[in-house]
């Protein structure tokens, strides 16, 4: 095989990519992952797919283990210099949804509030609300997920959940001095 050749992915690796890439975007982007990013981080996800596909052993979920990945790709995107002069998005992406023009407005600003609040959590309680509290995984993958024992998921909720109260307190209090 020449080096200019491509690499044709599997119908397997296909059909896993269409099942998932929904999953992958909404995670990355509530994990930090600015939308102008989304298409490359979400590729770096699937790359390490491919190449771990046929190492995944079947010990937790495929979503599970989809997301340790998510975690461990947007940790790495949040760490390379040009993302440190960047600014944070507020913006989720957006789904179709055919509700009211208004019941889309009022729900397109309840997931920006909640986008700017989880911009204000630390990573690892942020990780793990979103596991739970947004995909609704169960705490014990979320556990095998990030590698950490279960009463420590349980206190990185808690601890997410009190830091995006804190930052709707403050963000309500200034917006009432205005």
């Amino acid at each position: 095989m020449t080096e200019l050749q491509e690499v044709q992915p599997s119908p397997d690796l296909r059909a896993f990519v269409s099942a998932h890439a929904a999953f992958v975007w909404r995670s990355l982007r509530f994990l930090g992952v600015s939308p102008s990013d989304l298409p490359d981080v979400s590729q770096e996800v699937f790359l390490v797919v491919l190449r771990k596909l046929d190492s995944f052993e079947g010990r937790s979920s495929q979503r599970s283990w989809l997301y340790g990945i998510c975690i461990h790709t947007a940790r790495a995107y949040r760490r390379r210099a040009h993302r440190r002069y960047e600014l944070p998005s507020e913006q989720v992406p957006e789904e179709v949804n055919h509700a009211t023009p208004e019941t889309a407005f009022k729900l397109r600003e309840k997931q920006e509030l909640l986008s700017w609040a989880l911009d204000r959590v630390d990573d690892d309680a942020r990780e793990v609300f979103v596991l739970i509290g947004i995909e609704q995984v169960a705490a014990k993958d979320v556990a095998e997920a990030t590698g950490c024992a279960l009463n420590t998921v349980y206190d990185r909720l808690h601890s997410a959940r009190r830091q995006i109260q804190q930052a709707l307190r403050q963000r309500a209090l200034s917006e009432v001095k205005l």
